[in-house]
């Protein structure tokens, strides 16, 4: 079973390991696009590095730089997932890589956020024929789920006929406006199959043949 990247970013930032110079746990930070010394890529998406800035690497490598080059510079300690033994890494300031840490925190939730996509995403086959309104539900109103999910999701509306979709939908706000054309086409669909209608005053659904509303009672 291939891994999820976010399944594997999570897995790593659990990963303990401490840098050899200072003893200090490993940050488990996002690589950036291009290594220093080749211009290419590192090769995974996630690096351990010590930013401890008391660490004596970090702390001795100004003034060998210094004399070296001729310019401010240092190295911290960077290890490769996998790998056993790290190597220096160059920095050009004391704020490198500081910022690109990886929240366990927010990328589990992120995780968790996915695994009821999918899940959701795996009930839509099946979701007409149960009478399931509940996935088709969850992708629309999850401002996160992929595009074209959420709008085979929304095609599934009028199928349902479930109008338990209408005040959801119309109390949640949509970024993508041409997904919230085809969700407003949804519920009039939906409405027309229940012989249905919204009152124009107070957004309540009432019947179709209703001449007055009974929530708000004015004429419709």
């Amino acid at each position: 079973m291939i891994e999820d990247k976010t399944e594997r970013c999570l897995r790593l930032a659990r990963e303990e390991h401490h840098c050899p110079h200072c003893g200090q746990r490993l940050s488990c930070c996002n690589a950036p696009p291009f290594h220093v010394g080749d211009g290419l890529g590192w090769g995974t998406d996630v690096i351990f590095i010590c930013l401890n800035d008391e660490c004596k690497l970090y702390t001795s490598s100004w003034e060998k730089f210094e004399e070296r080059y001729g310019h401010a510079a240092s190295c911290r300690y960077i290890l490769l997932p996998g790998e056993e033994k790290g190597e220096a890494m160059m920095v050009g300031g004391q704020n490198a890589f500081k910022g690109s840490e990886i929240d366990v925190e927010a990328l589990g939730k992120t995780n968790v956020r996915h695994a009821r996509e999918k899940e959701a995403e795996a009930k839509l086959a099946t979701c007409v024929a149960e009478k399931d309104l509940e996935p088709a539900l969850y992708l629309l109103t999850d401002e996160h789920a992929e595009l074209a999910l959420r709008k085979r999701a929304c095609e599934l509306l009028a199928e349902l006929s479930d109008p338990a979709c209408i005040d959801p939908l119309r109390n949640h706000t949509f970024r993508h406006s041409d997904l919230e054309q085809q969700v407003n086409m949804a519920i009039i669909e939906v409405l027309r199959r229940n012989h249905l209608k919204e009152c124009q005053a107070c957004a309540e659904i009432i019947k179709n043949q209703a001449k007055v509303c009974k929530h708000c009672g004015r004429e419709v």
